[in-house]
């Protein structure tokens, strides 16, 4: 019995149809919908700019010059960026690649527009299917190598060009690498073009993919296909605890997830006063210890103090600073808080 794929939870998807290109059942990696593809354009002319995928996250888009009929699935010989052809997958078409070439920044003056050939013949697919067989025989080969000559970089993926006559090794490495030994090693090995293209490590773990910590694929292998800038001020800003195990990725670096509901936290928080300031009591100075964002409420220590703490609501912060600004002093947080707790307690330990 055929398996559902774990994406699209059927068993039509390209993957199980040709299960001797990949083992695992699942989509290829960020697989979109061409909702758009049955209809036609109103202005009666059809975007000649086709997205193809070839493997893992690399998309790239070409200029269907022949106005060959494709749709979605389609395997196709397309212009590689040398000598031969490459092989890939068509993922859309028509008026979506536009607004795909838009959320990528992409001008269309800068694209350079190489042509889809043809689709792909049979001869051609079979020569493509049995390179991606050798693609990991190849990695680990090269991992071999590269450890032989010393080199302090990591390879993490190869990609063959559909016709064989080159191959794309993708490494990581923290220092600049002289590879040219490498290179002829790789060559002499492989009997082909080598190139090696260096990498990120939020993109090596797009390629290779995983499971995070919250139990789903990685979101940089599925679906994310733009990488934001994160800091420790994303989880700040969320009174999420700097704790870097917790923190990072599979890629060492911060979690992508910490910049998804950080909008929603920074507009919640205008309405907060400021955090660093202090209020004058009764009793004594208080500070801030934390907030809680979802129920708009504040919780203050006295500075004497510090292991006892008091939920106020921040209109009724709002107020005492007010106060405090004329120079008058609140009532204590005892009298204010809606709840108190105390946080810590100090333990004595008898010899």
């Amino acid at each position: 019995m055929e398996k559902l794929c774990s994406s699209c939870l059927t068993t039509q998807c390209f993957i199980n149809k040709e299960n001797n290109i990949s083992n695992k059942k699942q989509c290829l990696k960020l697989n979109v919908v061409d909702w758009l593809s049955d209809i036609k354009s109103p202005f009666g002319d059809e975007y000649d700019l086709v997205e193809v995928q070839f493997k893992n996250d690399r998309k790239e888009f070409f200029h269907n010059q022949d106005k060959i009929s494709l749709c979605k699935g389609d395997i196709v010989t397309v212009e590689s960026k040398s000598i031969g052809y490459d092989i890939g997958i068509v993922t859309l078409t028509g008026e979506l690649v536009k607004l795909q070439i838009r959320n990528k920044n992409i001008s269309l003056s800068s694209l350079k527009r190489k042509k889809i050939y043809r689709k792909s013949t049979d001869i051609e697919i079979n020569i493509w299917k049995s390179l991606k067989k050798k693609e990991h025989i190849y990695l680990s080969k090269s991992k071999e190598i590269a450890k032989n000559l010393n080199l302090s970089m990591k390879i993490c993926d190869v990609e063959y060009q559909g016709d064989g006559e080159k191959a794309i090794f993708y490494y990581t490495s923290e220092n600049r690498i002289d590879f040219r030994k490498l290179i002829k090693k790789l060559a002499i090995s492989f009997h082909t073009r080598i190139e090696m293209k260096q990498i990120g490590y939020r993109q090596e773990s797009a390629k290779i993919g995983g499971i995070g910590s919250c139990g789903r694929e990685l979101c940089c292998s599925t679906w994310l296909k733009n990488f934001k800038s994160v800091t420790t001020n994303s989880a700040r800003y969320q009174q999420l605890s700097i704790n870097i195990e917790k923190l990072t990725g599979q890629c060492s670096k911060l979690k992508c997830c910490l910049n998804y509901e950080l909008d929603a936290y920074l507009s919640a928080i205008k309405d907060f006063p400021d955090f660093e300031s202090k209020i004058h009591t009764e009793k004594g100075v208080a500070k801030c210890m934390k907030i809680d964002v979802f129920k708009k409420q504040m919780w203050f220590s006295y500075i004497k103090n510090p292991n006892t703490w008091f939920r106020i609501g921040i209109k009724k912060i709002k107020e005492i600073l007010e106060k405090n600004r004329k120079n008058q002093k609140s009532s204590p947080l005892e009298e204010l808080s809606i709840i108190k707790i105390i946080q810590k307690t100090e333990l004595t330990f008898q010899d």
